[in-house]
């Protein structure tokens, strides 16, 4: 329920360098295709940050924006990517998923904060839920043109409560023919049943001062760092500190959306 994948992660280094592998050296994690191939309402996308920009400029999101590689941990990789770090979004996979899911707080949600729950229907919809908390909450759901998928459907969305929002997810049908064509993109063999789909997208952003982790499939908000001022940096510890108490698997990928490169 609710998971997305990432066929081909970048190992975690958790040795000195905290580095991830390049994403040409991603292996791929799924079993040999057989003949009977499970059919998936919203397909799992890979974590590719040039699948996720040209998904995300194809419904909508304004070329000074796009969505670039974490390739590690170290000070100086984490300096490579264009500042302001607006979200950060991680694809991990989660070792005790029922504990993950009783975190967060309903009564975060507010007028102003965009979450949205996750429901069976949205099986592998994490990637572009994830996506649509990182662009509505920052500055980038600001430059979207009025005509573009992500403007109305964050108009019609917008004045729903967190369930309502998935199924409205769920019920645009123009959304879900962009999402499966772009499910195709990218390097990694597609899953071929649900089994096959072991990871899962949640997303990072900075709310009212905190560092704040929105996912769908959580009781709700999750205040993960209070008095925070750099989303990046914050959620790398967050997800550093997950590591450390077993919480997620040492294979992951990040993704940051940022400025556009010129």
């Amino acid at each position: 329920l609710g998971v997305s994948v990432w066929p081909g992660v970048g190992k975690l280094a958790i040795g000195t360098t905290h580095s991830l592998h390049a994403r040409t050296a991603r292996s791929r994690n799924f079993p040999m295709a057989t003949d009977t191939k499970e059919t998936f309402r919203w397909p799992p996308l890979e974590s590719n940050p040039e699948v996720f920009t040209d998904y995300m400029r194809g419904v909508g999101l304004t070329a000074e924006w796009a969505i670039n590689e974490l390739y590690g941990f170290d000070e100086d990789l984490l300096g490579m990517l264009p500042q302001p770090v607006m979200a950060v979004i991680a694809n991990v996979e989660r070792l005790a998923k029922a504990d993950d899911r009783q975190r967060g707080d309903a009564a975060l949600v507010k007028p102003g904060l965009f979450y949205m729950k996750q429901h069976e229907a949205l099986d592998n919809a994490c990637g572009v839920i994830a996506c649509l908390h990182a662009v509505y909450n920052t500055a980038a759901g600001a430059t979207l043109p009025a005509e573009s998928i992500l403007a109305r459907h964050l108009a019609t969305a917008s004045a729903l409560d967190p369930a309502a929002r998935a199924a409205a997810l769920e019920a645009n049908v123009e959304f879900q023919s962009v999402h499966k064509a772009m499910a195709s993109e990218g390097q990694s063999a597609m899953a071929q049943s649900q089994s096959d789909v072991r990871h899962h997208f949640v997303a990072f952003v900075l709310v009212d001062g905190n560092l704040v982790e929105l996912d769908g499939t959580k009781a709700g908000p999750l205040i993960v760092a209070e008095g925070c001022t750099d989303c990046l940096r914050g959620a790398v510890a967050a997800v550093q500190q997950r590591l450390a108490a077993g919480e997620y698997s040492d294979r992951l990928s990040m993704m940051a959306l940022c400025p556009a490169m010129n």
